[in-house]
Formats: structure tokens, C-alpha cells, sequence
């Protein structure tokens, strides 16, 4: 489910950052589901302890992890506000644009494909 990509020049913790928030958003982690050990999710992606001990850090201290010791880490209670949610697809649009300029395409070009892959009115592409 979680996955570090080398060769982007995101830090890894903050690679995993992101990709725990956006699951806490999307709900795919509800309010007390726990979280891998330290040890163990970094020896599954690789990195050191301290890289998964910073990440679980930030998001406790954004109040979206709760961790107690003998207890693990959990995600905190209360669901994501619907401002999470648009603020998540607000932000990997925001991605996806600065990654397409930075291959060449124009915001005409962007503007258009986005246009053209969103075909509302068909239900099967939601």
C-alpha cells in the first residue's frame, strides 16, 4: 500500500508523509486503525527507523496519529473534513500540473487533456 519512490527529490519521510495523510483523507485508514511498528515499516520499505519515526512525528503532530507506548501508533480519532478531502485533490492537481509543465506541455495543453479525460456524463469513468 505504501510505497517510496528513489527517484523522486522528496525526502522519503516526506514521501510517506503524504502518502499516510492521503489515506487518513480518503478514509482508506479510519480513526483507530493501527499503524505498522517502526521496525517493521521500515524494514518493508527500506529506510531507517528514524525515517518512519519522523514521519509518524509530523502526523502526530498534526493530531492525525495518536501514539502511546505499549499501544502503537493509531490513526486519531474524527473523520477528515470535507476541506481535507478538497485540499487533497486540490494538491495533487497542483502535482500533476507542475510535473506536466516541467515535461514541456503548455497550461492550453493541460487545460484540454484534463478537459477531454473527464467525460462527466459517463458513469463507468468515475
Amino acid at each position: 500500500m505504501l510505497r517510496l519512490d528513489p527517484d523522486d527529490p522528496t525526502p522519503p519521510y516526506e514521501q510517506l508523509r503524504r502518502q499516510l495523510g492521503d489515506l487518513i483523507t480518503a478514509g482508506r485508514l479510519a480513526p483507530g486503525d493501527r499503524l505498522p511498528p517502526l521496525r517493521q515499516l521500515a524494514g518493508d520499505l527500506g529506510v531507517a527507523v528514524g525515517t518512519v519515526a519522523r514521519t509518524y512525528r509530523e502526523l502526530e503532530q498534526e493530531g492525525r496519529l495518536v501514539s502511546r507506548r505499549g499501544g502503537g501508533t493509531r490513526v486519531a480519532a474524527g473523520r477528515p473534513a470535507a476541506t481535507d478531502r478538497r485540499r487533497l485533490l486540490t494538491g495533487m492537481v497542483d502535482e500533476f500540473v507542475e510535473r506536466a509543465r516541467g515535461l514541456g506541455f503548455s497550461d492550453d495543453e493541460i487545460v484540454r487533456t484534463l478537459g477531454g479525460s473527464l467525460p462527466l456524463g459517463d458513469p463507468d469513468r468515475r
